[in-house]
């Protein structure tokens, strides 16, 4: 049967009676050749059911007669997103649907807003597309600050556009954390690909210094290409922002010989803890407008 191979072996009751009859239907769940995942939902296999055939369940069981669509985190996965694993499934439906008894492991996102060209148009299951699924995997989050994480690693991983994201976020000028949600799609626009970088940025700001240039590739002595962090090219100043990867010793080894590499020609380089910049903000704005106040150097070309 065709909609078996292309739903994972899952199939609904009303499906299933397009194709049988209701006794070839109960003969199949009796004798144990299919199983039943879900009221009015059947795999057609008698195996362990893995996560191929539990989004299908979802799609197909959140909603009784009605077919719902892969959201939020659970839409990115099948779209490519990686870094953020969720064991719940999340849907979305129309907000006029109300689910009675999903299955287990869903979690059913209403929305007054669902247009045809949010929905992917070759996913399986369905889907929304990137952007929307961005969007609602961030408003879905507890906090602002997961929130942001998310929003950079979809820039971060080229999931989405800086066009894309402004263009639907301002079509729903409702959602959670909404104004981080804006921020964050700004600063991606201007480079940033981590929440330090983008904390970094803000910390500069409020505290009226020279916003730096992000990602700016250099070649050092070898002719090695190298993207630096932060960079204030009148100042000949360097910032790296370190996450806890910097702390592997090959890595962290990396890291020096570059940070040696650039002290050799003048250029200045300070590193700070990605925790420093969140926990101790008066201290990293201290030492970063001392390096800054020496007299301005020209750009490098």
């Amino acid at each position: 049967m065709l909609l078996l191979e292309r739903q994972c072996q899952v199939i609904t009751r009303a499906q299933a009676l397009h194709h049988l009859t209701e006794r070839a239907l109960r003969h199949r769940l009796t004798s144990g050749r299919w199983q039943t995942a879900h009221p009015g939902v059947y795999v057609a296999h008698s195996g362990p059911i893995g996560p191929a055939e539990r989004r299908w369940i979802a799609v197909l069981g959140a909603v009784n007669g009605h077919l719902a669509s892969l959201g939020g985190l659970s839409a990115l996965e099948i779209l490519g997103f990686r870094g953020f694993p969720d064991p719940t499934i999340h849907v979305i439906v129309p907000a006029r649907l109300v689910p009675k008894r999903p299955p287990p492991g869903v979690t059913v996102h209403r929305t007054t807003r669902m247009l045809r060209s949010e929905l992917h148009p070759a996913s399986s299951p369905p889907s929304t597309r990137p952007a929307r699924s961005l969007l609602d995997a961030a408003q879905w989050q507890p906090s602002e600050r997961r929130a942001a994480t998310i929003i950079l690693a979809g820039f971060q991983q080229r999931l989405v556009r800086a066009e894309e994201m402004s263009a639907a976020v301002a079509a729903m000028p409702r959602i959670r954390h909404r104004a981080v949600i804006r921020e964050t799609i700004g600063d991606a626009a201007n480079g940033v690909r981590s929440l330090p970088e983008a904390e970094f940025v803000r910390l500069c700001r409020t505290a009226r210094l020279p916003e730096p240039e992000l990602q700016k590739p250099r070649r050092d002595h070898a002719g090695r290409r190298n993207y630096l962090d932060a960079y204030f090219p009148d100042h000949g100043v360097h910032v790296e922002i370190d996450g806890s990867h910097h702390m592997e010793i090959r890595q962290w080894w990396i890291d020096m010989r570059r940070q040696n590499e650039l002290w050799l020609p003048g250029e200045r380089v300070l590193r700070f803890p990605a925790w420093a910049i969140r926990h101790a903000p008066a201290e990293v704005v201290a030492q970063l407008r001392q390096a800054l106040s020496d007299a301005p150097r020209p750009k490098r070309p």
